[in-house]
């Protein structure tokens, strides 16, 4: 079955306790959300929570880097979805890029820039993917290719410093 483009699966629900003193959802749970949507992804890989791979192999993914971006203010019990973009691939890491936007009205609430490795869970070493797990993979990032490449990707965080 082709990799869906957009990966637009995911949806969520914002929770009671993850509103702050700001009356808004706390910027940690931006990242549970992001998580969960790609996890969504990964059980297409054959890499999530819904498979055995960890178990049979002792191998998974680490996050090394992520950007968060937050646009808009989510509320209690807003709903939201999140599109999942595989920017790259390679032997050992993947590029991924999510976004997510409040439902009904499709107002992009914040985004999230991933570099995830592939980790021998054992020795704690990255390692290369599996050749299956590996032309899964591919496949999806050559779907995404038709999709653009957002203009927030790569950005980093400055200012002047003394």
């Amino acid at each position: 079955m082709p990799f869906p483009t957009p990966f637009d699966l995911y949806r969520g629900r914002v929770l009671p306790a993850w509103i702050d003193s700001n009356d808004h959802m706390n910027l940690a749970y931006y990242v549970v959300l992001f998580d969960l949507a790609g996890d969504l992804a990964y059980n297409r890989f054959g890499l999530g929570p819904l498979g055995d791979y960890k178990a049979r192999t002792n191998f998974g993914t680490m996050a090394v880097e992520s950007h968060n971006l937050y646009v808009q203010e989510l509320l209690l019990d807003e709903e939201v979805k999140v599109v999942t973009q595989i920017l790259a691939v390679d032997d050992k890491r993947i590029h991924m890029a999510h976004e997510m936007y409040r439902l009904p009205d499709n107002t992009l609430a914040a985004m999230q820039e991933l570099m995830l490795l592939h980790v021998d869970l054992g020795r704690r070493k990255v390692t290369p993917w599996p050749a299956d797990i590996r032309a899964l993979l591919d496949e999806a990032a050559e779907a995404h290719k038709m999709l653009k490449v957002p203009d927030w990707v790569g950005r980093r965080i400055a200012m002047p410093v003394r």
